[in-house]
């Protein structure tokens, strides 16, 4: 089992590209670190409670606790499986908990989109609460309007895709993620590819890197 870091800035597409990739290719595991926090809150979990906790009162996941979900993934995944990992680590402190798992990181990926393309991508994003399965209304538009096409679900605009946070999401992100990018540079991991423009291509170009 191996690890590839899916780096990028809110509305980059990460989802979407690991989502593509997932789907077409047995041997790729698509593990975003918010559907897992979101799962574990929903299940009720001993961690998700945790989580809720400090979501109930305003605060941020710590680090471990996170951490903690993404180490049990790792532990119950086996064989010839790289999974892609979407939203961990945001940070640096984040990279070395994650390095001392002991987990195989064997790249980072970024999608590197300018944060003008960003606000206009998180207008229009829609998410399948039941299937998490992910949308455009331009760029990846449903088959039919507001219906996720794999399970009928009504798609819904997540709390953090209205545009009027992105702007402070993208500060949080220059601050504390982007550091991420240097990071694994230095480790000769770093492979970088545009995303914009069509999605075959681009989902093409970071399969070509993984």
């Amino acid at each position: 089992m191996n690890i590839v870091i899916l780096l990028g800035a809110p509305g980059s597409g990460k989802g979407t590209v690991a989502g593509r990739l997932a789907s077409e290719h047995d041997n790729l595991r698509h593990v975003s670190s918010g559907d897992l926090l979101r799962g574990a809150v929903a299940k009720g979990t001993a961690a998700g409670q945790e989580a809720k906790g400090y979501m109930d009162a305003g605060k941020l996941v710590p680090d471990a606790l996170i951490a903690t979900m993404i180490k049990d993934v790792v532990a119950e995944t086996t064989g010839d499986v790289t999974m892609l990992l979407d939203g961990f680590p945001r940070n640096v402190a984040q990279a070395e908990i994650l390095a001392e798992m002991g987990a195989p990181v064997t790249g980072a990926v970024l999608l590197d989109v300018a944060d003008e393309v960003i606000f206009d991508r998180i207008a229009g994003r829609r998410t399948c609460p039941k299937c998490k399965a992910g949308y455009h209304v331009k760029n990846l538009p449903p088959k039919v309007e507001g219906i996720c096409d794999k399970c009928g679900e009504k798609l819904t605009i997540r709390k953090d895709d209205n545009p009027e946070t992105v702007k402070d999401r993208l500060v949080v992100y220059h601050q504390q993620t982007e550091p991420l990018i240097a990071y694994y540079r230095e480790r000769n991991l770093l492979k970088t590819v545009p995303g914009v423009g069509d999605l075959s291509a681009i989902v093409a170009n970071v399969l070509a890197v993984l």
